[in-house]
């Protein structure tokens, strides 16, 4: 098996180091070991839980702390590798005077797939909300240790490839110009209201929760994703390669957007499939976790479908 150098382990490894350390450690902001990439970068990961190992990726303006609904259910199973995706949290971030590339990000998590599949002696799950699920289609053409990938809503845009911006070609900017100006809890709310689609209600709770400020703070590594998604990468074409098997969820009221990319990746993969949550839009990890966990677990446990 390939992969990075694991630069801070505990002792022990498996089932034994897993059951030792409480779920609720997931939150807490000093990451249980470190993974290098194929840059130099240090990816850190968070350890919780019991049971076949599942990498957790995180979407856009998140960290690893994303999973603090679901995540304890699915750690109940499950032992989670909860990652910080670079320049997030407690991971590191390329060389400033090197362009962002969504491809860092691709051996990020191929890297970080390794390792665990290294120590567990066997392919891992992967799990990605959003952006983390588009990482997690591209680190599947880069590592065979990758064994299932559920991807909820992370496909890539359908249609002119332009993105999520859906008609407005000035949202990116307009995000740009309110970091420039200082204001990053109001280009977080841009960002969520006319790209993700968040209803203003749904948006007056989101601002009042504790985690916004930190939210806010990564809205810079949100503006280089949004450039990076149209890029030739993370399209349709590339990553619609994939033969591992793909479980893409989507929330029945998310935007038609959403349900558009969900579609056109399922019609290019080799061993996709598609669940539905009614009710709930591009957080359903959050607002509808027991039927998100049912699907990511009835999915990984079921048999194997053949080329």
């Amino acid at each position: 098996m390939t992969g990075a150098a694991d630069d801070r382990r505990e002792p022990g490894s498996g089932r034994d180091r897993a059951a030792a350390k409480p779920i609720e450690a997931m939150a807490t902001p000093e990451p249980d070991r470190r993974i290098t990439a194929p840059d130099g970068v240090r990816i850190a990961v968070f350890r919780s839980g019991d049971g076949p190992p599942i990498v957790l990726v995180h979407g856009a303006t998140a960290d690893h702390t994303t999973w603090r609904t679901s995540g304890p259910v699915l750690a109940a199973r499950h032992t989670l590798h909860a990652v910080d995706r670079r320049g997030r949290g407690a991971s590191g971030d390329g060389d400033p005077g090197r362009p962002y590339a969504i491809e860092r990000e691709f051996d990020d998590l191929a890297a970080v797939v390794d390792a665990v599949a290294t120590e567990s002696g066997a392919p891992v799950d992967v799990v990605g909300h959003s952006y983390g699920g588009r990482i997690g289609l591209g680190a599947a053409l880069r590592t065979g240790n990758l064994r299932r990938l559920v991807s909820y809503e992370g496909a890539p845009p359908a249609g002119d490839g332009r993105g999520y911006q859906d008609a407005d070609a000035g949202t990116v900017r307009r995000v740009e110009e309110l970091v420039a100006r200082g204001d990053r809890d109001e280009a977080l709310a841009t960002f969520m209201r006319d790209i993700v689609g968040m209803p203003e209600a749904d948006l007056a709770a989101f601002r009042a929760d504790p985690i916004w400020p930190r939210r806010a703070a990564a809205i810079d590594t949100t503006i280089r994703e949004l450039h990076a998604e149209t890029s030739r990468a993370g399209s349709l074409d590339e990553l619609g390669a994939v033969r591992q098997p793909v479980l893409q969820i989507l929330g029945g009221a998310s935007t038609e957007p959403f349900a558009a990319a969900t579609r056109a990746l399922a019609a290019r993969l080799r061993n996709g499939r598609v669940v539905t949550i009614e009710g709930a839009r591009h957080a359903a990890h959050h607002t509808h976790a027991p039927e998100f966990v049912a699907a990511v677990e009835a999915f990984l446990d079921g048999p194997d479908v053949a080329d």
